[in-house]
């Protein structure tokens, strides 16, 4: 099934819309999409509230710390993206280190609100992520998917990332696969 999504920057206008699409607990554990952007450290010190004012701070300026997803009015998903320097810990990481010099945008993190999930939707989700970078003048979109092996299912702290098969049914190709469940998939979309 195809949808005609859309997507709207994280800002005080759709802050609502993200909270609505995180849930209660900002996504898993407090996360409140800040995993990326922080250190261990600091990331824990801020689990909950601390980490949801963080967001809030950078909803507020320019470039946009990701997108909300919608299908008609309805918000139905959250995406992290920017530049992969807007990612400190993702920058830092040994497992997803950077490939190369490319310039892309991250896609750090696909959150699908509760009842979405399941749906099918997360190629969707994803293709609209790709026109929303492609208008914003990236010439590629990077992934940083989990790929469960033999069929089984991602839990939620891991699935943040997305899942690979939808990866590849959006159009992404594999780059890397620093580890045999962590691929790094790229779309070119300019």
């Amino acid at each position: 099934m195809t949808h005609e999504l859309t997507t709207r920057d994280l800002t005080n206008d759709t802050w609502d819309d993200f909270v609505s699409a995180l849930g209660s607990n900002g996504g898993a554990r407090g996360c409140w999409c800040m995993h990326w952007r922080l250190s261990i450290a600091e990331w824990m010190e801020g689990k909950g509230e601390g980490n949801k004012r963080a967001m809030k701070n950078l909803s507020r300026r320019k470039p946009a710390p990701g997108v909300v997803v919608y299908d008609g009015a309805t918000p139905v998903a959250w995406c992290s993206l920017g530049p992969r320097s807007a990612f400190a810990r993702l920058d830092r990481s040994p497992l997803l280190k950077r490939v190369d010099d490319e310039q892309v945008c991250s896609v750090a993190c696909v959150f699908v609100a509760r009842g979405y999930r399941r749906t099918g939707l997360l190629p969707s989700i994803l293709d609209a992520v790709c026109d929303y970078a492609a208008a914003h003048g990236y010439p590629a979109v990077e992934g940083y998917p989990v790929d469960p092996p033999d069929g089984r299912r991602a839990g939620s702290d891991t699935a943040m990332t997305g899942i690979a098969s939808a990866f590849r049914e959006a159009g992404f190709t594999e780059v890397a696969r620093p580890r045999k469940d962590r691929p790094i998939m790229r779309r070119a979309v300019s």
